[in-house]
């Protein structure tokens, strides 16, 4: 996820930060390779022009009293970086809801319909989806597809070709959700039938939100699209899709922000899980490489049901941390992501995922699926009491013989099994302080220490 940028914008704030004097050559430098990342990520050149405008005015003008200059500089490239990805919006579900989706082909708009009904659905909302993309044959199936694979229940008629009509015959039944999302036609281009056809569905369906769903390789387009969009279709917001890709992104970001389509939901890959609210803090944040602890818990109420996590914490509060609680984990982070994504997020690790390399991170990977096939093989009484393992290292034996791993494997799975169950009584500290940046960053630091690559 501009990762390129990522990186100019770490040895930006470092250069100023370690800079003994910010003379015009060092000034110069920095503003070029910021004007070069924000272009490549296909920002708009009027806004790279304006914001590197600012820098070197700041660091060449006058003095402010009490700050020093170099703090000054990237508090305000911070802000105007902030200022071009826009503000953040955060919807609140009212008792009855129906979002609907607009975008032109291929963006994505089926795929994150899927999405967020999974994303609500984990969070206790009864939800629901139904197609009225009459236009591409295979939309309605698409859709259908995709939700019963997450049991969300899909309305669809294949073979009538008039979305107000399928709206109309399913119309009762959809009383009875909470959330309510519409799959709409799309086109090539945004073309009068099309907008025809989204007003006359909108004044139908009276959703709380439209959305409008828009791919990040749209690239400098993007202006025009959601210019178009917001003006007909009156979006409340926007969804960037394939930012996981190699997409630059830029355009789609800052083009949202320029034309007041605030930007609410991220795609970030191809699971259901992959979708995390877009908030401008938190975001940069990630990409100076001080991670987005608001992302990674969002990311675990994606994958791990309500009912589920409130079982589970109970569990741990009753100090029920069995191997097969272990395992469960395991299940929630292999749908989570990679590590190097997961590293990412966890404030303090951000730039160490840097340092590890891409080998390291997948051969994890590869240990954690040798770990969950040696949980299969350990006993009901194994998993509630792991101390067994240690004290009979026949156990451990027999265990990797049926599983097919080494007793390494089993060694290792028991040390980090141990370390988890440490963190989780440190929820006691949490409990006290609270998840503030303080505790977070203490945390990683002692658990960091004995994460092995």
């Amino acid at each position: 996820m501009l990762e390129k940028l990522s990186n100019v914008l770490k040895k930006t704030t470092d250069k100023i930060a370690n800079a003994i004097f910010l003379d015009k050559n060092l000034v110069d430098s920095i503003v070029k390779d910021l004007q070069r990342a924000l272009i490549e990520a296909d920002v708009n050149v009027s806004l790279v022009l304006e914001l590197t405008k600012k820098i070197k005015q700041a660091a060449l003008g006058e003095r402010i009293k009490g700050i020093e200059k170099k703090e000054h500089i990237i508090k305000l490239l911070h802000d105007e970086l902030i200022s071009i990805l826009g503000q953040s919006r955060e919807i609140k579900l009212q008792k009855k809801n129906t979002f609907l989706f607009v975008g032109l082909y291929g963006q994505g708009k089926t795929t994150t319909i899927s999405k967020i009904a999974s994303y609500y659905a984990k969070r206790g909302s009864k939800v629901c989806a139904i197609g009225l993309d009459v236009h591409r044959p295979a939309a309605p199936e698409q859709l259908k597809q995709l939700c019963d694979k997450l049991n969300i229940k899909c309305f669809i008629n294949k073979e009538e070709k008039n979305p107000i009509k399928i709206w109309n015959q399913y119309r009762d039944e959809l009383k009875d959700y909470d959330l309510v999302l519409i799959d709409s036609a799309g086109r090539d281009a945004l073309s009068k039938d099309l907008i025809k056809e989204i007003k006359d569905i909108s004044k139908l369906t009276k959703p709380t939100e439209t959305f409008l769903v828009m791919a990040a390789d749209v690239g400098q387009a993007a202006k025009k699209q959601a210019q178009a969009f917001k003006e007909s279709c009156n979006i409340t917001g926007a969804i960037i899709t394939r930012m996981d890709s190699t997409a630059k992104a830029g355009g789609a970001l800052t083009a949202c922000a320029e034309v007041r389509a605030p930007v609410v939901f991220l795609g970030v890959g191809e699971k259901s899980a992959d979708l995390e609210t877009f908030d401008p803090e938190s975001f940069l944040s990630r990409l100076l490489g001080m991670g987005d602890l608001k992302a990674l818990i969002e990311k675990i109420h994606s994958v791990v049901d309500k009912d589920k996590m409130e079982k589970t914490q109970k569990a741990l509060e009753e100090g029920k941390f069995t191997l097969d609680t272990f395992s469960e984990q395991l299940d929630s982070m292999s749908e989570m992501g990679s590590f190097d994504k997961l590293l990412g997020m966890v404030p303090g690790l951000g730039n160490v995922k840097d340092k590890i390399p891409q080998e390291q991170l997948e051969l994890q990977q590869e240990k954690v699926k040798h770990w969950k096939a040696a949980i299969k093989s350990i006993t009901k009484e194994e998993k509630e009491n792991p101390e067994l393992l240690e004290k009979e290292t026949s156990r451990m034996a027999r265990i990797a013989k049926g599983s097919g791993t080494h007793t390494s494997d089993i060694r290792m799975l028991l040390k980090q099994y141990k370390m988890l169950n440490e963190l989780i009584k440190s929820q006691s500290t949490i409990a006290e302080k609270g998840l503030d940046q303080k505790t977070m960053m203490k945390l990683a630091r002692k658990f960091g220490r004995k994460m092995k690559f």
